[in-house]
């Protein structure tokens, strides 16, 4: 399915302090020689028709991968402020992207058929939204969201102080998108410690 109208901007949410893991930066923390923004982009970037990436702090430290850069815009708004950023972003700056696909910068193993699979559920549904899930759990970081909810998305974290993204994909028709397990895996495994860290290399070095 390649609708024109179904044209996608791909957003790596890289906006967590990274607490539990030493506080370091994650979206520049290695993995097998290539940092976790790098993985990301080079899975996401097939998918999508344009890419944005969502980070607090020096945009500058990610001068090198030659993508717009945009922060949160709301203190402590969480996933959700950068969900709106991008929203706003994709409104202002490229009309022609009418959704937008999240993915979290700490998820290395998401699946490669994401967007696709994602947009078919969304239509197949009927639905306003689609999140990610696998083995039984939900994963909304990685969502599916249509441009033209900025407004109400805007007025909830300013007017509300809603926090919580399933909270606010509740208002509305969501699609639910079972993921497999890969050999066993989860694909939206996440590296949060440096246990998940050393998983993630076994992983790779399995995998190849």
């Amino acid at each position: 399915m390649n609708r024109s109208e179904d044209a996608v901007l791909g957003v790596i949410l890289a906006g967590g302090g990274g607490r539990r893991f030493g506080g370091r930066d994650k979206a520049l923390v290695a993995l097998a020689g290539q940092s976790l923004i790098e993985r990301g982009i080079d899975r996401l970037a097939p998918q999508v028709a344009a890419l944005l990436v969502n980070a607090n702090g020096d945009a500058g430290r990610f001068a090198s991968l030659g993508l717009p850069v945009i922060g949160d815009g709301i203190e402590d708004g969480g996933p959700l402020a950068g969900v709106l950023g991008a929203m706003e972003w994709a409104g202002r700056t490229r009309p022609d992207l009418r959704y937008i696909l999240t993915i979290a910068v700490d998820t290395p193993f998401f699946p490669e058929n994401y967007r696709e699979k994602m947009m078919d559920h969304l239509h197949e549904d009927d639905a306003v939204l689609a999140c990610a899930a696998s083995a039984g759990r939900l994963h909304p970081v990685f969502s599916l969201w249509p441009v033209d909810l900025a407004g109400s998305l805007r007025a909830a974290l300013i007017g509300e102080g809603l926090r919580k993204v399933r909270v606010f994909m509740n208002r509305y028709s969501c699609a639910r998108v079972a993921f497999p397990l890969d050999d066993g895996q989860d694909p939206f495994f996440n590296i949060n410690t440096a246990e998940d860290w050393r998983q993630a290399q076994k992983r790779l070095v399995r995998t190849g």
